[in-house]
């Protein structure tokens, strides 16, 4: 099948995969483009998740200063290589990282990074929770995850929904320059901070 080259061209803008690889997509499903960008899109996390064992330690230390200069970010993003870490994709993922923290104020990096006497109290909380609203036992546990997950969404950087597209969380953003740039990338640490929170 014959892929027209202004469809490829929107594909790799929309996406930032190779020509051949959206030439492909485009092709397997018959120009729609929807379909060939949600193929590419799950193809990348695929990467991501085979990635994510290697080694990240280059990168760089990104800043954002919001307007006024009232709220400030400092975060760190690592990849494998120096080469990546110079790359313009790289550099406005880590810039948006940093506005996602200045914007949603997010308190770790990931659940993993919470620590586990503060994951612990906020279970015990939850399920207490639900057993003073008289839930029934079997239903206890099945109400603390769910608040559980709620707390990570709000807490959790990679957890958060994404601010410039709600339907995607963090992580799937990181996920997808994982795929444009076939290297781990790991969100190593950030710091916030707010006149109004002295």
């Amino acid at each position: 099948m014959s892929v027209p080259a202004t469809l490829i061209k929107d594909l790799r803008e929309k996406t930032g995969a190779g020509v051949i690889e959206c030439r492909d997509a485009l092709a397997k499903f018959e120009c729609d483009i929807e379909k060939a960008c949600d193929f590419l899109r799950q193809k990348g996390k695929e990467i991501a998740e085979k990635k994510k064992d290697r080694t990240a330690k280059e990168g760089i230390v990104e800043s954002y200063i919001h307007a006024g200069g009232k709220v400030g970010v400092l975060i760190e993003i690592n990849c494998e290589t120096d080469f990546v870490a110079r790359n313009e994709e790289f550099v406005s993922l880590a810039k948006e990282l940093a506005l996602q923290v200045a914007a949603m104020n997010p308190t770790y990096v990931s659940r993993e990074t919470i620590p586990e006497e503060i994951r612990k109290e906020h279970e015990d909380l939850f399920r207490r929770m639900a057993k003073e609203e008289k839930k029934p036992d079997n239903v206890v546990e099945k109400i603390t995850e769910g608040r559980m997950e709620k707390y990570f969404a709000e807490n959790c950087l990679l957890d958060q929904s994404y601010i410039r597209d709600e339907d995607k969380k963090v992580k799937d953003v990181v996920s997808e320059v994982v795929g444009k740039l076939r290297e781990n990338i790991v969100v190593r640490r950030f710091a916030r901070f707010d006149i109004k929170e002295q």
